[in-house]
Parts: C-alpha cells; structure tokens; sequence
C-alpha cells in the first residue's frame, strides 16, 4: 500500500509532467508557426516524453493501491521571442521538474518508502539527461544567434529525433 503523504506528492507530479507535456505541446505548434519543424518534432518528442512520464507515476499510484486525482492542467504560453527563448524557458523548466524529483525524492527517504526511493531514482537519473541534452541544444543555438544557414542544420538534425518508450 502506498504511503498517503508520496500519494498526494505523486499526484501533484503527475499533474506537473501532464503540464509539462502541454508546453511541450505548445512550444511545438509555435515552432511549426515559424517553420521549424524540425523543432517542432524536437518538442513534439519531448511532449511524448512527459505524458509517458505522467503515466509512469500514475501507473506506480495505482499499482501501490493508491487512488489517482487528476486536476487541471495550467494553459502554457504559446509564443516566444524566438528559438534561444524556447529553448532557455526549455532548460529551466527541466531544472524546476528536476528540484521536484529532487523534493519527492526526499519525501520518499524521510517516509522509509523504500519502493518509492527506487522508483524515483530513474527519474533522477532521467533529469541528468534532460537538463543536457537541452543545454546542449541552447548552447549550439546561442553559437549560431539563433539563425542563419547553421540554424536550418540544426533544425534538419532534430528533424531526425524520435521517440523512445520508457519502459
């Protein structure tokens, strides 16, 4: 049985990657609306990433014996001052839905959930990879201005990006 208090933690997550899978969402329709659509699917992969990450804690909840309370979900932003814009607001979201892995993380140590702690600790280590892969990203992005030639190589590279189911 799930402990009440990583319960209600876990539903706020849950409703935290639904949000983040909306911005996602959004900053993938605005990089369409300026024809990048190789960005675009970038987002639209990150988009993927978070519902399955949504489903990963609602899945947990249920298979703990826990109930799931599903809330609104936040109305993101739907434009930006460009590609270096997107993707800064891209890295500090990470590192926001990093400092709440971080918190659940700590909940679950000072609860003795054990199962939890375990759980969590792919998270922790997916958030390594997120924040990187962004930055990698912003920093090539802020290399090139945000445009040019190199922008549209950029964009032909994250064209090629795909999803790949957490398992």
């Amino acid at each position: 049985m799930i402990n009440k208090k990583i319960e209600q933690e876990f539903n706020k997550q849950i409703n935290a990657e639904f949000y983040s899978a909306y911005l996602y969402l959004s900053m993938s329709a605005y990089l369409s609306s300026i024809n990048l659509s190789g960005f675009a699917n970038w987002m639209e992969i990150q988009f993927q990433e978070e519902m399955s990450h949504a489903l990963k804690f609602y899945n947990y909840v249920i298979e703990r014996g826990g109930s799931v309370e599903l809330e609104a979900i936040e109305k993101p932003r739907s434009s930006w001052n460009g590609i270096i814009e997107i993707f800064e607001e891209t890295l500090k979201h990470e590192q926001h839905v990093t400092s709440l892995i971080n918190n659940l993380m700590t909940i679950a140590f000072e609860e003795k959930d054990h199962a939890s702690v375990s759980f969590l600790q792919w998270f922790v280590d997916e958030q390594v990879e997120e924040e990187a892969s962004v930055d990698e990203v912003l920093q090539q992005l802020i290399l090139i201005e945000g445009k040019g030639s190199a922008l549209f190589m950029l964009d032909r590279e994250a064209k090629a990006r795909v999803f790949n189911p957490v398992v």
